[in-house]
């Protein structure tokens, strides 16, 4: 099933520059970004997208992180494609996540992990509204560039 999820590129990657990389992995998989922009994240957003850890003894220090940067936000879209960005991600905590996922090769703790990326549909479709106006994200075909050069000839 076509689906479109979102990926948060925390600050940490930002400072690494590493953030190249990070959506690299997601295009070779096959996965096309059909929205991309670098913003600050700011109290209100954080507040409203991680409300799930509100009132937990890390939750002040983590909103110093995310707003310590930029993070880039991503829409991809493909079939399954939260399932798969998940199991590209890895576990949480990248001393869980195995080597040749995103959280296993390039985490440095449980904050600083690198990318948040949608849980469930739902939870995908919720982030993605938050995040993004509808003129935001684009609906575009792959184009066979064998053709385009073909075409460039003839001209």
């Amino acid at each position: 099933m076509m689906e479109r999820t979102l990926i948060i590129i925390k600050p940490d990657a930002i400072n690494r520059s590493i953030v190249g990389d990070v959506i690299r992995r997601f295009e070779r998989k096959g996965l096309k970004i059909v929205g991309l922009k670098l913003i600050h994240l700011d109290d209100k957003m954080l507040d409203i997208h991680y409300a799930h850890h509100k009132g937990k003894p890390f939750f002040e220090s983590y909103k110093r992180f995310m707003k310590s940067a930029p993070s880039t936000l991503i829409v991809i879209e493909g079939k399954n494609a939260i399932e798969v960005a998940r199991m590209m991600v890895g576990p949480t905590y990248g001393h869980e996540a195995p080597p040749g996922t995103i959280r296993g090769d390039y985490s440095l703790s449980a904050a600083q992990n690198i990318v948040h990326a949608s849980d469930s549909i739902e939870n995908a479709e919720e982030e993605i509204t938050r995040f993004f106006k509808p003129a935001e994200l684009f609906d575009w075909q792959r184009v066979d560039l064998e053709y385009l050069y073909a075409e460039d000839e003839r001209i």
